[in-house]
């Protein structure tokens, strides 16, 4: 009796579209709360590592541009555990260098060269004729050029309110470094601020 009762309840399942979605999404949701849930009460995910300071004002602006260009959608900033990749691109990403991220930039998109590690690599005047024009320094690059960087001056009014609302989901900023943030980024280009941005990545762990 138990069987035919078990049995009916299956086809039931299998044979309702809607049940069965209903039920596909609650066992999704479980896992995923039961895998996410733990990682906020984890010091190794939720605790910067050591040398890991928030972003000047600069590099936070030249953060928000690398973002609106799309530079994530060809460059990932997570070098994995692997041989290859370690020896490569330096250690492999810990939770803690992210911390301060909103949103963070892991991923697993390789048209170009992992970035995580990219600060201090490079000159600043590389970085500048690399984002002006990549052949001059890397023949083979399929990177598009970025020439308006040089030209954009930052936006340097918004600065206080974003600074101020990164405070708000943790990022410790004092008073004083969102009251400074203006006088910090105003008159520097967009090329200025993103080759800041990309200049402090990867530092405190190599």
């Amino acid at each position: 009796m138990s069987n035919n009762h078990s049995s009916l309840s299956h086809e039931k399942i299998e044979t309702n579209n809607f049940l069965m979605i209903v039920l596909i999404l609650i066992v999704l949701l479980f896992g995923g709360l039961v895998e996410i849930v733990p990682l906020f009460f984890q010091k190794s995910t939720t605790e910067p590592i050591k040398g890991v300071q928030p972003y000047t004002a600069l590099q936070l602006a030249g953060r928000d541009i690398y973002t609106r260009e799309g530079c994530y959608n060809c460059h990932s900033q997570m070098i994995r555990p692997f041989r290859a990749e370690t020896l490569r691109y330096g250690h492999y990403s810990v939770a803690g260098e992210s911390v301060y991220d909103h949103p963070f930039q892991w991923g697993s998109k390789r048209t170009g060269p992992d970035l995580a590690r990219v600060g201090a690599k490079y000159s600043d005047e590389w970085h500048r004729i690399h984002l002006t024009n990549p052949r001059d320094v890397v023949p083979e690059s399929n990177m598009p050029a970025y020439p308006w960087l040089a030209k954009n001056m930052v936006d340097a009014d918004v600065m206080p309110a974003h600074m101020a609302g990164l405070r708000k989901v943790g990022v410790p900023y004092t008073d004083e470094q969102i009251a400074k943030s203006v006088e910090e980024v105003k008159g520097k280009t967009e090329q200025e601020a993103v080759i800041a941005y990309l200049q402090s990545l990867g530092l405190a762990l190599k």
